[in-house]
């Protein structure tokens, strides 16, 4: 499997994860994840600022 694909799989799943955890989408922790570069703390602290999209 290319680094790239594991690379995106993992932000994937590392934004599921934030959405599962906080009330945002999983679109919005993608987001918030690539906006902090990957810091999982600093993205789940914004994410509670979030409201879902839905």
């Amino acid at each position: 499997m290319p680094k790239d694909q594991t690379k995106s799989q993992d932000t994937d799943r590392e934004a599921m994860r934030l959405a599962e955890t906080t009330d945002v989408s999983p679109k919005q922790a993608k987001d918030l994840l690539r906006e902090h570069g990957g810091d999982k703390k600093k993205a789940a602290e914004k994410a509670k600022n979030f409201k879902a999209e839905g």
